[in-house]
């Protein structure tokens, strides 16, 4: 018996590891893209001279694309992921006439879009706490803005956003239980179904040791990480 539950919740750890591994894949490109894009200074009003007024004057420091972006990020973060997921596979195919997505494609999408909201604002954070100075300093030493990026301001970078960046992928973990809600057949869904059609308790707690083992390797991994990079000093 033992060995045909663990069986069974091996296929859903397997829609599991897939959901986690594709989130992470596409979301944090798109998260850099939407740092990008929260970052956004340009201001197209900024020298059109025949705005005046206190109204007007005010569009001078307009940022479109900065605004934009940080609304759609306040929106992503302030709801619930398990109302996104249910807006994006049961909605958006009401509003569009036809399905969409499937229901692992739904997820991908759901997970991947809320991840890269949180990511941005963790890469943006990351960012903005290097001391310009030190890029003026590279400058005025004969560095390329290419140069100081590689070797000032990336190490720097990534040792600051690695013990954040490590909590949301060790949360992304659990989260991917929520894919359950749209049927996903995620490990979770596996193990509930021994406690309605078997009257099974144990199953779904045995699916909390795949949580944790996996939780586990990724730990010790972030931990060796960190470690390694203990030799940049952060000024």
């Amino acid at each position: 018996m033992l060995w045909a539950v663990t069986l069974n919740l091996l296929k859903g750890f397997s829609v599991t590891c897939g959901l986690f591994a594709l989130t992470l894949v596409l979301g944090i490109p798109l998260g850099l893209l939407i740092c990008f894009g929260l970052m956004n200074t340009w201001e197209p009003f900024k020298h059109s001279m025949h705005l005046e007024g206190r109204f007007t004057a005010a569009f001078q420091d307009f940022r479109p694309v900065s605004a934009i972006i940080n609304v759609i990020v306040w929106v992503v973060r302030g709801t619930p992921l398990l109302l996104q997921l249910l807006i994006v596979y049961f909605a958006i195919p009401m509003l569009a006439g036809y399905q969409v997505f499937d229901r692992f494609e739904a997820a991908v999408v759901t997970f991947t879009v809320n991840y890269a909201c949180y990511f941005a604002v963790i890469f943006r954070g990351g960012i903005q706490s290097v001391p310009r100075g030190q890029t003026e300093a590279g400058l005025v030493i004969g560095m390329t803005k290419g140069q100081i990026f590689r070797y000032v301001t990336l190490l720097q970078f990534i040792k600051r956003i690695m013990p954040p960046i490590s909590n949301e992928i060790i949360t992304l973990v659990k989260d991917t239980a929520l894919a359950r809600v749209i049927s996903v057949l995620e490990i979770i869904y596996y193990g509930y179904r021994y406690v309605t059609k078997d009257a099974l308790v144990w199953p779904l707690f045995y699916t909390g040791v795949f949580y944790l083992v996996f939780v586990g390797v990724l730990t010790i991994l972030f931990a060796k990480i960190e470690k390694k990079l203990d030799y940049i000093k952060i000024v």
